[in-house]
């Protein structure tokens, strides 16, 4: 498997291998890659291959649910179970209803920020409308995937508009990293916002994959 850098994952995505007949596909958000990766290695899944679709879909939620669609058709003839790692990541309940009429299983979940906690602990929470969330990739990607795109790099004076209704910035740590740690307490200091850090690990993604791996 080439090695490639966290921002070539998240937005060109890994592609399956070309010859996987009996094998179990994982179709995943670019912003999981790494995360699953680390999960196949570390539970030595050698059934289980990796492609992904670029992060950057978030931008556009109403465009993630054909383009999931399109890549189980293109790759369903290779293997014999795919499994889309995404929650329902703002479409509506669209991408659930399009994987249950392809056939495929995905992660329960309005977004990853609850998997990651834990669904049946996320939805315990009472305060967390005014959270914003970080996820390890998200630390790493900060600039490219939210201050870039909401122009507060050409326009720092709009932070608090963005970010005035927020109480609270959590980290979701799937890793103990403290150069990690330090970019989320630098993010803190640039939105304003007191930090949270919650060591969550992989959460319900490595339930679900284990599951996937049983079958």
């Amino acid at each position: 498997m080439a090695q490639l850098s966290d921002i070539e994952l998240s937005e060109t995505g890994l592609d399956a291998p070309s010859d996987p007949a009996g094998r179990v596909l994982i179709l995943a958000c670019g912003a999981l890659a790494r995360e699953i990766l680390a999960l196949i290695k570390l539970n030595d899944w050698g059934h289980m291959d990796l492609t992904c679709l670029p992060a950057k879909l978030h931008l556009y939620p109403e465009k993630i649910t054909d383009a999931v669609a399109d890549a189980v058709e293109k790759h369903r003839a290779n293997y014999e179970q795919i499994f889309v790692a995404y929650a329902d990541c703002g479409t509506g309940g669209m991408l659930a209803s399009k994987c249950k009429e392809l056939g495929v299983d995905m992660i329960a979940g309005p977004h990853c920020y609850s998997f990651f906690e834990g669904n049946d602990a996320f939805g315990k929470l009472e305060d967390e409308i005014t959270a914003f969330y970080l996820t390890d990739f998200l630390v790493k990607q900060f600039d490219a995937f939210v201050w870039k795109p909401m122009g507060l790099d050409r326009h720092p004076e709009l932070r608090d508009m963005y970010f005035g209704n927020y109480t609270k910035l959590v980290y979701q740590a799937q890793v103990n990293d403290p150069t990690l740690d330090r970019k989320a307490e630098l993010i803190a200091q640039k939105m304003g916002l007191p930090l949270e850090r919650r060591f969550t690990g992989y959460g319900d993604l490595s339930v679900a994959l284990a599951d996937v791996s049983r079958r």
